[in-house]
C-alpha cells in the first residue's frame, strides 16, 4: 500500500471432505501446483516420489503434496487430517484435508471445527454417496455456512454437462431437506487441472467460477462480536502477589477496568491488568491469548469462564445437543463419560437418546443406542453445573467432546442446542437427619455389596446367606435381586446391551438411596459390563462399595442351569443371553473373588462377612 504499511491478506480456513477416493488430496495438490506455490526442491522430490504411481499429464501424483503418512501412501487413502498453508495474490488459506473413509469420519469433525467453508468432493462417476451426505450434514452441524460442491473426475465421464447437472440437482434436493446453506457447484478434474485454477476449454458449457475463484471469493466467518468469553486454562502465580487467569478469548473483547462475571459461581470483579507475552495491553479480543488479573481476591479455577456480567453464559447441569458418534463401542443411554467443554472436564451421561438421523433420508428414527458415525439428538446430564452457550452463538463454549473413561479415546463430538430447564431449577435439598445419624441408629456402617457373575454362578444363593448371617447378628440389610427388580422398577427393560446399561444404572441409584438410609445393600446382578460396574461404584460415591465377583466357569453354570435358561438360550428361545450370545466382561480388580465351583455357598458367605469385619463395616 503506497505511503503506508502493507495490508495483511485475510485468512480463509476450509475443509475438504467427501467419500473415499473422490480425489480430495489430488485436487488440493493440483491447486498448489497450478498456483505455482511449490519450490524447485519440492517439485524435484514430487517427481521422484511419483514414480510407479497414477500421474497426471505433468508426470506427478498431486496427492503426495497432502498425504503425509506412510500408511496413507500405501493404501491410497487419507487417514489423518492433513493441514496445509498456502497463499495466492488475493488471500491466505489453511486447508484441512479430511479423510473420506467411513472409519475416519471423526477426523472430518476435527477438520470442520474451525472451518469457514467446506469443499465437498463428489466423484462424477459415482454421484452422491452415503458418506458424501454424512459429511454435508456434519458440515452444517459444525456451523459451516458455505459449501463448494466440487464435482471431480469429470474427465472420466467425458466432461458431460448432463452428468454434472444430474449431480447438482440431487445435491440441491438433499441440501434443501437438510437445511444446508447455499452452495457453489463446479465441474473439475483435479488430475488434469480442468477448472481448478484456470477455466477448462473442455467444458465450455460451464460459466461459473473456477475452484480457486470460489475459494478467493468466499466470505469469511465473522469474528465473534458477542459478549466477552474466556474459559480459564490455568491459574498463574508470579513474583510477589501476582495472580492471573490465563486463557484464549473465545468471544467479544475485554478492556482494563471492565467488570466481569465468573461462571458458574456468578462472582464479580474488575479487570486490573491484561498481560501477554509481549507485555501489558489495554484490550484483548477474540482469538488472543491473555492473562487477566482481577482487582480483588476472587475465587477462580481452571474450567471457569470469565464473561460479560450482563450477558453471562448459561449455567446448568443438563442440556440438549446433537452428537456425532466416533467410537466403535456404541453409545448407550445412561453410560458415563468424561465431557470436555472449553477447559472444563466433568463426568457426564446421556439421559435420553431422542432419535438418530438417517443421513440418506434425513428422517429421525427412535434409537436406544448410537453406532459409529451416527448422528443423534440427545439429552446430556453432567455431575455439576457448567457454563456454556448454544453452539450457534459460540463454537468454543457450545461444542464438547465425550471421552471414553476406560480407553481414553474421543468417543463423540457434541453441539449444544439449549439448556434443559429442569437442569436450571433443581437444587439439592438438605435435611437435618443425615446418613451418619441413621447409621448410628443402625449400629453399623452402610455399604453396597455388589455381586456380579454369570447366570447360575450362585450370586443370589450367596447373597441370601450373607443377608441371613448379617441379620442374625443385628445388622440391617436388604437384597436387590436382578430378577426381582424386573418385575417392577425395571419391568420396561429387555436384555439388549442398551437395556442392560440402564438396568444397572437404575439399580445403582436405588442402592445408593438405600445405603443413604443406613442399610447394608446386597445387590445380586449379572451386570456384564465393566463400565457399568464402575458407574455403580461412582454412583455410590462416599458409601463403601465392594465389587464381589462370583467367579464360576460358564460350563459349571450351564451344568447347574437352575432356571433352565442356558438350555433355552442354546435352543435359540432366549436372545442376548450372557455367556452364550452376549458378552460378560470379567472384573479386572474386584474387591473380593468367590469361586463357587470349588467351595460351598455357606463357606463363601462367611468369607464375605469376614471381609466386612476386616473393613470395619460390621
Amino acid at each position: 500500500m503506497e505511503g503506508g504499511a502493507t495490508k495483511t491478506k485475510d485468512l480463509l480456513r476450509f475443509v475438504t471432505c467427501g467419500s473415499v477416493d473422490d480425489g480430495k488430496s489430488t485436487l488440493i495438490g493440483r491447486l498448489l501446483f497450478d498456483s505455482e506455490l511449490l519450490s524447485d526442491d519440492q517439485l524435484v522430490q514430487l517427481r521422484a516420489d511419483s514414480r510407479n504411481r497414477m500421474v497426471g499429464p505433468e508426470g506427478v501424483d498431486f496427492s503426495l503434496l497432502v498425504d503425509g503418512l506412510m500408511a496413507e501412501r500405501e493404501q491410497n487413502i487419507t487417514i489423518d487430517v492433513a493441514y496445509r498453508f498456502f497463499e495466492t495474490a488475493r488471500r491466505r488459506f489453511i486447508v484441512a484435508d479430511a479423510p473420506g473413509h467411513e472409519q475416519y469420519t471423526r477426523n472430518m469433525v476435527t477438520g470442520a471445527s474451525r472451518a469457514d467453508l467446506a469443499v465437498l468432493l463428489v466423484d462424477a462417476r459415482k454421484g452422491l454417496s452415503r458418506q458424501t451426505r454424512r459429511h454435508a450434514v456434519i458440515a452444517g452441524l459444525m456451523g459451516i455456512r458455505q459449501i463448494v460442491l466440487a464435482v471431480n473426475k469429470m474427465d472420466l465421464v467425458d466432461y458431460a454437462h448432463a452428468r454434472f447437472t444430474e449431480i447438482v440437482d440431487a445435491f440441491t434436493n438433499f441440501a434443501a431437506k437438510a437445511g444446508l446453506p447455499a452452495f457453489v457447484a463446479a465441474p473439475l478434474s483435479g488430475l488434469n487441472g480442468d477448472n481448478v485454477c484456470r477455466r477448462s476449454p473442455r467444458m465450455g458449457w460451464y460459466t461459473g467460477p473456477t475452484f480457486l475463484d470460489a475459494l478467493e471469493g468466499a466470505a469469511l466467518t465473522p469474528e465473534a462480536r458477542g459478549p466477552f468469553r474466556m474459559p480459564v486454562q490455568y491459574v498463574t502465580r508470579g513474583p510477589g502477589d501476582f495472580r492471573g487467569y490465563a486463557g484464549l478469548v473465545s468471544g467479544g473483547q475485554v478492556a482494563l477496568g471492565d467488570e466481569i462475571a465468573v461462571s458458574p459461581s456468578g462472582r464479580r470483579s474488575k479487570v486490573a491488568r491484561l498481560v501477554t507475552f509481549d507485555g501489558d495491553i489495554p484490550v484483548a479480543a477474540t482469538g488472543q491469548s491473555v492473562t487477566i488479573c482481577l482487582g480483588d481476591e476472587t475465587d477462580v479455577s481452571r474450567g471457569d469462564v470469565l464473561a460479560s456480567p450482563g450477558a453471562a453464559p448459561t449455567v446448568s447441569d443438563q442440556f440438549a445437543a446433537k452428537l456425532v458418534w466416533m467410537d466403535d463401542e456404541p453409545l448407550y443411554h445412561g453410560r458415563t463419560y468424561t465431557l470436555r467443554l472449553g477447559t472444563n472436564l466433568v463426568n457426564a451421561s446421556i439421559t435420553e437418546i431422542r432419535n438418530a438421523v438417517d443421513v440418506d433420508t434425513l428422517e429421525e428414527r427412535p434409537a436406544k443406542s448410537v453406532a459409529l458415525n451416527d448422528i443423534a439428538v440427545v439429552k446430556v446430564a453432567v455431575d455439576r453445573p457448567v457454563a456454556f452457550d448454544a453452539y450457534g452463538e459460540n463454537r468454543d463454549l457450545g461444542g464438547f467432546i465425550l471421552i471414553d473413561r476406560m480407553t481414553h479415546r474421543t468417543a463423540g463430538a457434541g453441539l449444544i442446542e439449549h439448556s434443559l430447564r429442569r437442569g436450571e431449577n433443581l437444587t439439592w435439598q438438605k435435611f437435618e437427619v443425615d446418613r451418619g445419624r441413621r447409621a448410628a441408629l443402625m449400629g453399623h456402617k452402610p455399604a453396597v455389596l455388589w455381586f456380579t457373575g454369570l447366570s447360575g454362578a450362585g450370586k443370589s444363593t450367596i447373597a441370601n446367606l450373607v443377608e441371613r448371617k448379617l441379620t442374625a447378628s443385628g445388622r440391617h440389610c436388604y437384597i436387590i435381586d436382578g430378577d426381582n427388580v424386573r418385575h417392577g422398577l425395571n419391568k420396561d427393560l429387555g436384555f439388549t446391551a442398551a437395556d442392560r446399561v440402564e438396568n444397572v444404572r437404575r439399580v445403582a441409584e436405588v442402592a445408593r438411596l438405600m445405603a443413604d438410609a443406613g442399610l447394608i445393600v446386597v445387590v445380586s446382578l449379572i451386570s456384564p459390563f465393566i463400565r457399568e460396574r464402575n458407574m455403580a461404584r461412582e454412583i455410590a460415591g462416599d458409601v463403601d462399595f465392594l465389587e464381589i465377583f462370583v467367579d464360576t466357569p460358564v460350563e459349571v453354570c450351564e451344568a447347574r442351569d437352575p432356571k433352565g435358561l442356558y438350555r433355552k438360550a442354546r435352543a435359540g428361545a432366549i436372545k442376548n443371553f450372557t455367556g452364550i450370545d452376549a458378552p460378560y466382561e470379567r472384573p479386572t480388580a474386584p474387591d473380593l473373588v468367590l469361586r463357587s465351583a470349588d467351595r460351598p455357598a455357606d463357606e463363601l458367605a462367611d468369607q464375605v462377612v469376614t471381609e466386612l469385619r476386616k473393613r470395619s463395616l460390621v
